[in-house]
């Protein structure tokens, strides 16, 4: 069993992977900025502690990470507002990867997207220009510390049951990345369990293999 840290908790994938996690046993703790939603995380078999990642210091999200195994960022400011989407998706975020080297949290796992990149190629008058700055500055960070990092990358989100059947590095995104929610909690899960993953980014959609096989193979 370990004790894993979900920030983000009552996303719809965090929702997915606290109930996966706590179903195989593990100490799952979700941190959500709402105390309205407690009781939907407490559902799922998680802790829930509230904590709002945009205004907490390093030392803050530190000490609410001491004593964990691992830690999922799955928060997001939803868009909408650049000034938000940056304090949460790139600030708060990189904040959270220097608590959790602070806390001696190495096992680090990023739910970002597919097509995330320094070069994403957004234009600056797209709405979506904040949120893929964000996310790829977010990213590049990661890579750059010396935590056991996994950067996962899923295509179009839905809200399709899970098959756990999925394909790595999409050859030709323009036939659709649709990626269910569920199917990103499947592979979040996985990753945790599998050493390979550590300083990999892996971009995935929908597919034909089985999670594990496809995180696996060479």
């Amino acid at each position: 069993m370990s004790r894993i840290a979900i920030i983000g908790g009552h996303g719809k994938v965090a929702l997915h992977l606290s109930r996966i996690l706590s179903g195989e046993g593990h100490d799952v703790t979700s941190f959500i900025r709402n105390p309205d939603h407690v009781a939907d995380v407490t559902d799922t078999g998680a802790s829930a502690e509230v904590l709002d990642v945009e205004n907490s210091t390093t030392a803050e999200l530190a000490q609410a990470l001491k004593g964990h195994d691992a830690v999922v960022w799955s928060a997001g400011a939803g868009g909408g507002n650049p000034a938000r989407t940056y304090a949460v998706d790139r600030d708060a975020a990189i904040r959270s990867m220097d608590a959790a080297a602070e806390a001696q949290v190495t096992r680090y796992v990023m739910v970002s997207y597919l097509g995330a990149s320094t070069d994403h190629g957004v234009p600056e008058d797209n709405p979506f220009f904040a949120y893929a700055e964000a996310k790829a500055a977010a990213d590049e960070y990661l890579r750059g510390t010396d935590l056991d990092w996994t950067i996962l990358g899923p295509g179009t989100l839905t809200d399709e049951p899970a098959t756990g059947l999925i394909e790595t590095d999409p050859a030709n995104p323009g036939n659709g990345t649709q990626t269910s929610r569920a199917n990103v909690a499947l592979v979040t899960a996985a990753v945790l369990e599998l050493p390979e993953t550590v300083h990999r980014t892996i971009a995935f959609k929908d597919g034909a293999e089985d999670v594990v096989d496809a995180l696996t193979a060479e």
